[in-house]
């Protein structure tokens, strides 16, 4: 009998860790090749983990709600073949030797370790908190109490996140980096602190009442939402749009576009495609804030909020929107639309974006103020379409007639953009949508 190790696959670059939501074998259980053995949550993913090997599960190293380390072991599988060892003495030896050394070199590396974490030891202080992953990525890399202090902090109050402690790694002899600063990261004086606590009013509730626990997902959405709001200094624009030409244009073609490519042309790829015009047109709305530091993205990458069907809503991203057609952006839109309701969405479908699009009318509503995907600086809601009478301007006189219109709401960071481009931005893709050819070849 041999023994194989399951660990937890990577599943994207900016994946690090993911959180064990069930298990789907019980130890003793036979698993086959491909079986799922346990079903895993990142941020805003859930996945299953597959056996790669045929066998019996006979241990299992974490439980329900445990966090995992991408590579870390999570099971062991038994199964049919040889062990690795021999009752051969010469092989015996050699494994003997082999294992000496390997003690040797675990005994040397440990000690290092053990220097390193009695030299730069990394705890909490009162001025700032450290979480476990940021404290523990820190003691791996060496990172010293007194270089962590110096990190500059984009979580709340101050705090350093996981991409603040690998970005100041990875621009470790950058010297104009941020830093954290005592003006930057101000403590109140202990008698404001005191006076600001506010206590949260007790929900009382009646034995009629039900309740509730909130699922995993929305409790991260909650947390989300919560810390965009803190961050960021939302302000809106708002606009109305005439789609009458894609209206029309749209029920033309869309049975001509689904016997030939299969798929249905919905308003949402047509939209995407303006945005992501827009967005080549305005750069600095594709943009993150770091600290002091604007990052200017090179590449555009509409994320969708997508409905799920208890509810919550999920943001895929669409990789490089600006360089599909559109039908290639149809293909995309679907597909992840698609995958995002059957919950197959990989992780790395929600990584990258830069920008954000929601679809409020979906819901019937005719305009929202969206919340920030952070770390993005904006995102646009599209109200429902309606039929409306407007005011017809032609070479022989004003006329009232009936149009296809909808608002379009703009939520933007104004710490880093101002009303005049946040309003240039939501304009040009209007204008964008209203300057659509009623002829156009699909």
């Amino acid at each position: 009998m041999a023994k194989f190790e399951l660990k937890l696959p990577k599943m994207g670059e900016s994946v690090a860790e993911a959180t064990i939501t069930s298990w789907l074998k019980d130890v003793g259980d036979t698993i086959e090749m491909d079986d799922p053995v346990l079903e895993i949550a990142t941020d805003k993913v859930d996945s299953e983990v597959p056996s790669e090997v045929d066998g019996v599960l006979i241990e299992r190293f974490f439980n329900v709600d445990d966090v995992v380390q991408v590579g870390q072991v999570l099971a062991i599988i038994e199964t049919e073949g040889d062990d690795d060892s021999s009752n051969d003495s010469t092989e015996t030896a050699t494994i003997e030797v082999e294992e000496t050394k390997n003690e040797t070199v675990q005994e040397l590396e440990q000690t290092i370790t053990q220097a390193k974490e009695i030299v730069t030891p990394v705890v909490s202080s009162g001025e700032r908190f450290y979480s476990p992953l940021v404290k523990n990525i820190a003691k791996a890399e060496g990172i010293s109490q007194a270089e962590l202090d110096g990190v500059f902090g984009t979580g709340k109050d101050g705090r350093v996140t996981k991409n603040d402690i690998l970005n100041y790694i990875k621009n470790k002899d950058n010297k104009q980096q941020p830093v954290a600063t005592k003006l930057e990261t101000p403590v109140a004086p202990t008698k404001t602190v005191e006076t600001s606590k506010v206590e949260k009013p007790v929900v009382v509730s009646s034995g009629e009442d039900e309740i509730i626990e909130m699922t995993r997902m929305g409790k991260l959405i909650a947390h989300h939402m919560v810390e965009s709001v803190q961050t960021s200094a939302h302000v809106q624009s708002f606009i109305e749009a005439d789609v009458t030409n894609i209206w029309n244009w749209r029920k033309k073609v869309k049975a001509e576009f689904m016997k030939r490519e299969g798929e249905n042309l919905t308003f949402t790829p047509i939209f995407m495609e303006a945005i992501a015009k827009a967005l080549r047109d305005f750069p600095m709305m594709n943009i993150s804030l770091q600290g002091n530091t604007i990052v200017k993205k090179k590449n555009i990458n509409l994320g969708m909020a997508a409905a799920l069907p208890d509810g919550n809503l999920i943001v895929p991203v669409i990789k490089n929107a600006d360089q599909l057609n559109l039908v290639g952006m149809t293909k995309q839109v679907n597909d992840l639309a698609n995958r995002a309701r059957i919950g197959k969405l990989k992780p790395d479908d929600t990584q990258g974006g830069t920008y954000t699009v929601t679809n409020v009318g979906t819901f019937g509503s005719i305009m929202g103020t969206p919340i920030i995907n952070q770390p993005q600086v904006g995102i646009l809601a599209l109200g429902a379409i309606r039929k409306v009478p407007a005011v017809i301007e032609t070479p022989d006189g004003d006329f009232i007639g009936i149009r296809y219109k909808m608002f379009l709401s703009h939520s933007y960071d104004h710490r880093v953009v101002n009303g005049a481009l946040g309003g240039q931005f939501v304009k040009a893709v209007t204008d964008y949508l209203e300057a659509w050819d009623i002829n156009r070849e699909i």
